[in-house]
């Protein structure tokens, strides 16, 4: 797991090269396909393209720091699950990133739209989602939000907790609605991931304990609400998961549960959703299976789960987010300063200072996450030496891109890019420093379209009412 305090991991390298996992690259111009969005690729001058536009000709028009987002690729990814899981509903986890035009594709691919809050729910609705393929998650919705739910319609509201189920009954009452509802459970599994996105072990905030017996008490108070229609059980397990092992400990004891409910109730659910959290490749240390790897996997682990239960295969739903989203876009950096600091051991590791930082990428001062990074703006024959890419935040914390091997030579001036910037990056960037936020800017055969435009000072003094 990595470590939960990013200091750790930064002082833990300081006298070493380079962690295991980091090798010094044969070509420090080349690209690992497996990194990037289908439709980007370098020239014969090294310069980094996108859907047929190249990187400089991009910021020349758009500036840095960006988020640039492959509309095709998108889209393709989109249509792999909802192909490879052929027979499930495949809702679009939009917290990885949501925007109208993105909540407005995936629904144009066939998929439903995850949402875990009344601005993520306006934004998919704004774009014009039948609300009938939304979903609502959220460990604490307010009256509000359960209120702009049930008037719009959605398809299906997860709930959380005791408190919930009783005040979504108030609402059904009041406005004459029947929900359709599912339970989130906790079903014990630890996934290999960090400890602030595994999600299904018993001590945190979300879901109901499957082994300490709320999870029933909770399935039993839906089904004996006059209000409320019970559809089925939620599971999630964390995230950036790479194969379904996971998966099938979850399964297990959410079909076990169901089963025990039908005992006592006489009826057999019919939904199961396990979630997403499918994991994508941010270095070469990952390695994540592909859409139609994980349908035949949590497929076989159901109809066999099921079979041993002697019980009927439920109607199963998934929610990819990350793995949609993430390899779509990366982030495009102009250099600012360069500066080569020595290393305990006589290493040496070249700080490369660019115009954005963890306002608008936090998941490796959060996290400890790990990305890789280019020179993007020409062909380069110096050497590679190790480099770690800094914003321009006033944090010692503040860095984008921890290890990576860049040519010797980039200079101030230099474009930088960084792959896999799709998930998170935008939807968790903040204003610290007082930093507008950068622009998301999609490209489609040669043709570029901002679907997020770039925050300005003007915008950040227009919220000062002081």
């Amino acid at each position: 797991m990595t470590p939960s305090h990013v200091a750790g991991s930064i002082h833990a390298d300081a006298g070493a090269p380079q962690p295991r996992w980091l090798e010094v690259p044969e070509d420090v111009n080349a690209l690992l396909p497996e990194l990037w969005s289908r439709e980007t690729a370098k020239n014969e001058q090294g310069v980094l393209t996108l859907a047929g536009l190249t990187v400089t000709e991009i910021a020349e028009q758009v500036g840095t720091p960006a988020y640039l987002l492959d509309e095709d690729d998108l889209r393709d990814r989109a249509k792999a699950f909802r192909t490879a899981f052929d027979g499930w509903a495949v809702y679009y986890a939009g917290k990885s990133f949501l925007c109208t035009a993105v909540a407005r594709w995936v629904s144009e691919e066939g998929l439903g739209v995850d949402v875990c809050t009344g601005g993520e729910l306006a934004v998919a609705l704004r774009a014009g989602v039948d609300p009938a393929t939304i979903g609502l998650h959220g460990n604490n919705k307010s009256v509000t939000e359960l209120r702009s739910a049930l008037e719009a319609g959605v398809g299906r509201i997860i709930v959380d907790s005791f408190d919930e189920i009783a005040r979504l009954g108030e609402l059904a009452e009041e406005l004459d609605r029947t929900p359709r509802v599912m339970v989130r459970v906790t079903t014990g599994v630890e996934a290999h991931t960090h400890e602030y996105i595994a999600t299904a072990h018993e001590d945190q905030k979300f879901g109901f304990s499957i082994a300490g017996g709320a999870a029933l008490r909770a399935l039993q108070a839906c089904h004996d609400h006059p209000r409320l229609e019970l559809i089925g059980i939620h599971s999630h397990i964390g995230s950036q998961i790479f194969d379904a092992d996971g998966f099938e400990v979850a399964a297990r004891r959410t079909l076990r549960l169901r089963a025990e409910l039908a005992k006592i109730t006489g009826v057999e659910l019919p939904e199961l959703d396990l979630g997403g959290g499918f994991g994508i490749a941010y270095t070469t240390a990952d390695s994540p299976s592909s859409p139609k790897q994980l349908a035949d996997a949590m497929g076989e682990i159901i109809r066999s789960e099921c079979e041993a239960l002697d019980a009927s295969v439920p109607h199963l739903s998934i929610e990819p987010g990350r793995a949609i989203s993430g390899p779509t876009t990366f982030a495009l950096y102009r250099v600012g300063t360069v500066k080569p600091v020595e290393l305990d051991g006589g290493h040496t590791r070249l700080y490369v200072s660019v115009d954005g930082g963890m306002s608008d990428n936090i998941r490796t001062a959060l996290y400890g996450a790990d990305y890789s990074a280019t020179l993007a703006s020409r062909r380069s024959d110096a050497d590679p030496v190790l480099a770690r890419v800094v914003g321009v935040h006033c944090e010692g914390g503040d860095i984008l891109v921890r290890d990576e091997f860049l040519p010797g030579d980039v200079a101030p001036g230099d474009l930088i890019a960084v792959p896999a910037a799709g998930a998170y990056s935008r939807s968790m960037a903040s204003n610290y420093n007082h930093v507008p936020r950068p622009p998301v800017v999609a490209v489609r055969d040669g043709q570029l379209t901002t679907v997020v435009r770039r925050e300005t000072i003007e915008d950040l003094l227009r919220l000062d009412v002081g």
